[in-house]
């Protein structure tokens, strides 16, 4: 990265943040667009510092898989993933003798085009900083932040906390949720944090799975069992804020009785790999997500309830319309940091984003109580659902990103 604020932006691209959005962005501009852009990623961590262990299981839509095999991701992953071959959905009170299956996905799942994969955070992560460090066509720049930014008509100037600075064409804020970029820029997010935590945990069980996925609906919040790679399962237990912390804190003995109490018998007994971890739960959604040559990707423009496993599959659907957006753009000798180019992004993806943040969030709003009556109604709902194949398909194909304007990337077609 130049040390000097002078010289035109170019077609360059500044990247902020290295984790799942960035990685995958970076990538695909390098692999995908050589002639389109010059990539620049700064991330904050050492590309050899060791990252510590994350064994939370990530679904993966088919869209998504098919814009991880477009930037050589999926060959790596394809062997350390799992196939999600069926969806049980119960709804019950914590003690109910019996968790009766209200809803389920099965036969709608054996097409390829219709099938989501499993795959652990860590092995994700490692894949895309190994393609990145190996990658020619992106300069890491690492370890370093991007301090502070100014735009004008002809592009960028990016400066760094190492003192570093450069001209860009376009920057994007893949720095998360709390994104300085976002701030710099000026952009108001609207959201609210719930009453909740989500705790993630790796479980071995003594039963194969078979590549069945579990959501119970409980009255604090729904609790899914999400297949991993051998007799092994990802939890991701939403609960009440002050329990997750005792939980997570407290004796390991408890913690286990009450994973017990939810994960239930029918997979025989169940260990921990590892250490259970707590983290808020909070919906925010930027108000744009673009701004002066800048376009916001990721957990900067979104964060959604993690009760369906979307975040990075939202997330991962800003890359391909961008990507696409940004080569269009260079094709028609346009700016691609230009107002033009961004305005399509954000039509693209902020109504899709904001859509299905909602629908999570009034999603765990209707079953994450313990009225009766609104059990009653849901169940119903459920069972109803559960009898009608083709709308059944039409929410898989909706959950596998295939309904509605696709960017190229996701459809599994070239740019």
């Amino acid at each position: 990265m130049s040390q000097s604020t002078n010289g035109q932006s170019g077609s360059r691209i500044v990247v902020a943040g290295g984790g799942f959005a960035g990685g995958v962005l970076a990538l695909a501009l390098a692999r995908l667009a050589p002639k389109t852009c010059h990539v620049t990623l700064v991330d904050v961590a050492s590309p050899d510092a060791e990252r510590p262990p994350d064994g939370r299981g990530l679904a993966l839509s088919p869209a998504s898989k098919n814009l991880l095999n477009a930037v050589g991701l999926w060959s790596r992953l394809e062997p350390l993933a799992q196939s999600m071959d069926a969806i049980e959905i119960t709804d019950s009170p914590l003690n109910a003798a019996l968790r009766p299956h209200l809803l389920g996905f099965h036969e709608e799942l054996e097409d390829d085009d219709a099938k989501a994969w499993l795959v652990e955070a860590g092995s994700l992560l490692a894949a895309i900083a190994e393609a990145v460090r190996a990658e020619p066509g992106i300069e890491l720049v690492a370890p370093d932040t991007v301090e502070t930014f100014e735009t004008d008509g002809f592009g960028a100037t990016i400066h760094l906390a190492s003192g570093r600075s450069s001209r860009a064409a376009l920057v994007v804020a893949a720095d998360g949720k709390k994104s300085k970029l976002r701030d710099i820029a000026g952009i108001k997010c609207i959201g609210w944090s719930y009453a909740q935590m989500g705790i993630v945990a790796t479980v071995a069980h003594e039963r194969p799975h078979y590549g069945r996925a579990i959501q119970h609906f409980l009255p604090s919040g729904p609790f899914a069992i999400l297949p991993l790679k051998g007799n092994r399962s990802s939890i991701v237990w939403t609960e009440e804020a002050d329990t997750a912390k005792g939980l997570v804190a407290g004796e390991p003995d408890v913690f286990m009785a009450e994973l017990s109490r939810r994960f239930g018998h029918r997979l025989g007994a169940i260990s921990l790999e590892g250490s259970p971890r707590a983290f808020p739960l909070s919906f925010q959604m930027a108000r744009a997500f673009v701004g002066d040559r800048l376009a916001l990707v990721g957990d900067a423009a979104h964060v959604v309830h993690p009760l369906a496993g979307q975040g990075l599959n939202i997330g991962l659907r800003d890359i391909a319309a961008l990507v696409e957006a940004i080569t269009d753009s260079a094709r028609l000798g346009l700016d691609i940091g230009s107002a033009t180019a961004l305005g399509r992004y954000q039509r693209w993806r902020r109504f899709d984003s904001a859509f299905s943040g909602a629908a999570m969030d009034g999603m765990n709003r209707l079953f994450s109580n313990d009225s009766a009556p609104l059990r009653a109604i849901r169940d119903l709902g459920m069972g109803l659902l559960d009898r009608a194949p083709g709308l059944k398909r039409f929410l898989v194909r909706e959950a596998a990103g295939a309904t509605g304007d696709v960017p190229r990337l996701l459809r599994g077609e070239d740019l």
